[in-house]
């Protein structure tokens, strides 16, 4: 059965793995970013663009969520998966991080969590299905390694507000759960961690590799199953051996 499923964060990266692992098996994907031209521009370099759907989201604006609500009432009377994927990430060193770094990574990473899960969790169960899964972080668990405490604090959130909206929504027809990636092999991690440091780096993953993005992709694809109406407010570990619980 095919669903109608939004991406947050898209554009590149992890966000367009997923993306494209959604379209790829048949559903029709809701492409955001944070403007519509990088929206665009990866629909155009998409092999599956038929069923890519481009849409301007920039989730530190509530009223973002509240017009891609409008969107997709309009053109698809439902959504049934949404992946909070889109992040911005720091590595300044805790006592060098200002007040206004706080509050951007807080305001983009954990409201932005917050306020999709609100929006667009209320509109999910206004139709009685839906599955959401956020994306936390290893940095939100251990407290970080090579991330900023920003980005560890504002993923830790990620982890709670799960759990919150899990209770709020259980018994309205959505599950919400999260997924915890440690370092995966991807753009942003390579941005955060040198070239020359990198070999290092890897050696300090007990599994002595890093992740994969495509994993994470089918990871999410399980969860957003109808069979997988069972599992809610869990957070799934996929850090290589780093966090164990």
């Amino acid at each position: 059965m095919s669903h109608v499923v939004l991406v947050t964060g898209a554009a590149s990266g992890l966000g367009n793995v997923i993306a494209e692992y959604f379209a790829e098996q048949g559903h029709h994907v809701i492409l955001t970013a944070s403007t519509l031209e990088k929206a665009e521009n990866a629909k155009a370099k998409s092999p599956h663009a038929a069923r890519i759907y481009p849409l301007k989201l920039d989730i530190s604006v509530e009223q973002d969520f509240k017009d891609a609500v409008q969107w997709i009432e309009a053109n698809f009377s439902k959504l049934d998966v949404l992946i909070n994927n889109a992040t911005v990430t720091k590595a300044t060193p805790v006592l060098e991080i200002t007040a206004q770094d706080f509050d951007w990574i807080t305001q983009v990473n954990q409201r932005g969590t917050f306020q999709a899960c609100q929006i667009v969790g209320q509109y999910m169960a206004s139709k009685g299905f839906g599955r959401i899964i956020n994306m936390a972080s290893l940095a939100g668990q251990n407290g970080g390694t090579a991330t900023g405490a920003h980005y560890a604090a504002s993923k830790g959130a990620i982890v709670t507000l799960t759990k919150i909206f899990a209770k709020e929504f259980a018994a309205k027809g959505v599950t919400v759960n999260a997924i915890a990636p440690g370092p995966m092999e991807s753009p942003i991690v390579h941005s955060v961690v040198p070239d020359e440091k990198m070999d290092a780096f890897i050696q300090n993953i007990p599994v002595k590799a890093l992740g994969s993005m495509h994993f994470i992709a089918q990871t999410c694809g399980l969860l957003a199953s109808p069979q997988a109406a069972f599992v809610t407010g869990a957070t799934w570990d996929i850090n290589g051996g780093l966090f164990m619980r």
